[in-house]
């Protein structure tokens, strides 16, 4: 197949057999891992920017059977979801519920998030606060466990590192059971520069530690999505003990799953949803004490997973969308909020000869008519 390169030139790619990945219910035994799963758009109804989420719910709840399948857990109604990307709060509480009660009849696992975004606005902290635990008790409601999400809200009105500690503080004395806590870095999200009252990382850390020692009985894990690799592992040194860390980072997740051989990461990844048979592969691999193997599934894996993060980090929901249209979980690539829109025709060339390498088309003819399908109507012909 030929596609184009963003230099204006072609290239062919030789299209891969498909592989058969074996499923893995159940999970693993010696890493808990969760997939943060994107929501699937019904391209029947008006999905544009600005528009309340309309929602292929047969489609979304068909993909996180597949994620259950192959071992992961769901990390429901987060970033890669769309939120403050296009998710609305009724389609949020609408789609936890729906997951919950799929995750309890399949005994797989989910946490959802809970934030702040079904509020116009947070005028003071103790707005943000009471925000906070109006999602947090809904989520609870669900049965799901909850991720505690990084807030709009509080970043734009917190003056200081005690501010966050102050909110914060309210609301994890406030959960039934131990939390998820998610600091989501701005090359995710840029409304969130400055998180825990500092740009300077170190700094802004030692107050992330300080509120994990205060509430560490609360706190079952924290999930940190700066894509560096060398702040998580010493984060992960640094937390008390027994609150994991599930690795955010989707550059560098193989060597901090694998760990150092005194501490690893567990994992709760937007490219899990992506690559989840390689990865459910891997991860089998490791339960078994094959690191060859471990290393061997994951490589091909990484390429991908960082062309799909690349910048505008943002936009990687849009990757994960057409990787999940091109092997057939979906009838369509559209996005609530139009974001289908928000990656050229050349980039999402190479998410296609990417994952044609690691053969994670179970239908690579489809696939090919798929890609096809967009280059045509992007008016990219050779």
């Amino acid at each position: 197949m030929s596609l184009p390169q963003a230099d204006g030139s072609w290239r062919d790619v030789t299209l891969q057999p498909a592989r058969t990945w074996e499923k893995h219910p159940g999970g693993f035994s010696t890493r808990i891992a969760f997939a943060a799963a994107h929501v699937v758009a019904d391209p029947w109804q008006e999905n544009g920017p600005g528009q309340p989420a309309a929602i292929d719910w047969d489609s979304t709840l068909a993909f996180r059977q597949h994620l259950f399948d192959h071992g992961f857990g769901v990390a429901e109604a987060m970033d890669t979801a769309q939120r403050n990307m296009g998710l609305d709060w009724p389609a949020i509480q609408e789609l936890v519920s729906r997951s919950a009660a799929q995750a309890q009849a399949a005994g797989a696992r989910i946490a959802s998030g809970a934030g702040t975004d079904h509020v116009a606005r947070g005028d003071d902290l103790e707005a943000v606060t009471a925000a906070y635990l109006e999602q947090v008790a809904f989520v609870e409601g669900t049965g799901s466990q909850v991720i505690v999400m990084a807030s709009r809200h509080l970043a734009a009105v917190a003056r200081s590192a005690e501010d966050y500690l102050q909110v914060y503080d309210q609301v994890l004395n406030q959960v039934g059971s131990p939390v998820i806590l998610h600091w989501l870095g701005p090359m995710f999200d840029q409304q969130l520069l400055g998180y825990w009252g500092s740009e300077d990382i170190p700094t802004a850390t030692a107050t992330f530690l300080e509120l994990v020692a205060r509430h560490a009985a609360r706190i079952d894990g924290v999930k940190v999505s700066l894509l560096s690799a060398e702040h998580e592992v010493s984060l992960r040194a640094a937390l008390p003990e027994g609150v994991r860390l599930y690795t955010g980072d989707d550059y560098n997740y193989p060597e901090l799953i694998r760990g150092d051989g005194e501490r690893h990461s567990d994992a709760l990844l937007g490219a899990f949803a992506a690559i989840a048979p390689a990865a459910s592969a891997a991860l089998t691999a490791l339960d078994a004490g094959d690191l060859d193997a471990y290393e061997a599934e994951m490589a091909p894996t990484v390429p991908l997973s960082r062309l799909v993060f690349a910048p505008p980090t943002w936009f990687y929901k849009t990757g994960i969308a057409f990787l999940s249209w091109l092997a057939g979980h979906q009838s369509g690539f559209t996005m609530v909020g139009g974001l289908q829109s928000a990656r050229p025709v050349t980039h999402l060339a190479e998410v296609f000869a990417l994952a044609n390498e690691a053969r994670l088309l179970p239908d690579p003819e489809l696939a090919a008519s798929r890609m096809d399908v967009v280059l045509r109507g992007a008016g990219v012909t050779r």
